[in-house]
């Protein structure tokens, strides 16, 4: 057997080695859509999101003879472990060769340093701290190219979690619909008498002239909105929440995002809907510079696809069509500007209501990912 070496990413070179193994593993995959590399390497090493933030981890490769097989990225959300009284870590931006020794090799590494550390149980794969992003495994569904910021992966990778011991811990869901098979026409024709019933209105988000109220009405639907028996939520600090709209800001077509306010102005819902950069980034070869920029600006004009990532509903405000109101706002302005298709992902298949709404949408579930736990002390 050849030996297998891992290296913790500590320098520029493992980090380029890092960033750019699943462009081998997936050269032949014409549903794996590469990132553009400078932005990946810095996301997983903290630009942008919380994952410096709230506890240690560690970036790994492994490799045979030189040759980078594998990489894993392993941590403790110590901000959500105390906000819940666990002791979990979390694994994340995993890949490797079809070789079940390599995934073994750096699994045992993970669960060696968790348990250093204290931890008695091990999820993933799962997003970056603070993320919406890149979680589970895909089970059934390897042929659909995925929509941005959703993770792809090679079919034996649950095989490899199930053998060394992982059991599944929740699926999330992600539902597709191509609009001119989506009946809308009860959402659009309800949704001003609900809001006249329940004395809400559904307003366009405004990135351009009131973001601080925007970000504070967005923070404030999310604090009230959040399930405490979440386990794998707390509520986001302010910090979080203005480092999401600072993206938003970049990437975001205002006429698909909504806040729902009450009348008298209190922010009750709000979705996050995103044109799928994936029919961008499918053609840019993970660069873009010097000539990807000229790519990057052709086909974001020729962009088809949407992803809703979330949608909140503060609780008293359930049962009284506000999700109902924002999807007819939504399908309304992807008609106009063109959309033809979007998903709604991922949805942790304990939010029932919210795979409720969707499904009325006409939407079908379309993948399945799934997250894995490991116990440590067994």
């Amino acid at each position: 057997m050849d030996k297998i070496s891992l290296f913790e990413v500590n320098n520029s070179k493992l980090l380029n080695e890092f960033a750019l193994l699943p462009f081998e593993l997936y050269k032949n995959d014409s549903s794996w859509v590469p990132p553009i590399i400078s932005e990946y390497k810095k996301y997983v090493s903290g630009a942008d999101n919380s994952l410096c933030d709230v506890g240690p981890h560690v970036k790994m490769v492994a490799k045979i003879e030189g040759k980078t097989v594998g990489r894993i990225l392993y941590g403790i959300d110590e901000k959500l472990n105390d906000y819940k009284k666990m002791k979990v870590g979390y694994i994340s931006q995993f890949e490797c060769i079809e070789d079940y020794a390599v995934a073994e090799k750096m699994l045992n590494a993970a669960k060696e340093w968790f348990l250093q550390k204290g931890m008695d149980r091990i999820k993933g794969p799962l997003s970056l701290p603070g993320g919406e992003d890149n979680r589970g495994f895909i089970t059934d569904n390897f042929e659909t190219r995925t929509y941005i910021m959703n993770t792809y992966n090679k079919k034996y990778y649950n095989d490899f979690f199930i053998k060394y011991g992982f059991e599944k811990y929740w699926d999330c869901y992600a539902y597709h619909a191509r609009f001119d098979d989506v009946d809308a026409s009860r959402y659009v024709r309800l949704a001003p008498l609900v809001e006249k019933r329940y004395g809400f209105h559904v307003d366009t988000i405004d990135l351009k002239n009131n973001v601080e109220r925007e970000a504070g009405d967005i923070h404030s639907i999310l604090l009230n909105s959040e399930p405490e028996e979440w386990e794998d939520f707390m509520p986001m600090t302010r910090k979080e929440i203005d480092m999401v709209v600072k993206q938003l800001i970049s990437f975001a077509d205002e006429e698909l995002i909504f806040i729902a306010r009450s009348n008298e102005g209190k922010p009750i819902g709000f979705n996050v809907t995103l044109p799928d950069y994936n029919d961008v980034l499918k053609h840019l070869k993970g660069k873009l510079f010097p000539f990807g920029i000229f790519k990057f600006l052709y086909y974001k004009r020729k962009m088809k696809r949407l992803r809703t990532f979330v949608l909140f509903v503060d609780p008293q405000y359930h049962n009284k069509g506000v999700s109902a109101a924002i999807y007819s706002r939504l399908y309304q302005a992807a008609i106009k500007k063109g959309y033809l298709e979007g998903e709604g992902s991922t949805i942790w298949e304990y939010n029932i209501p919210m795979i409720t709404d969707i499904e009325k949408t006409g939407a079908k579930r379309d993948i399945v990912y799934r997250i894995y736990q490991y116990h440590l002390n067994r």
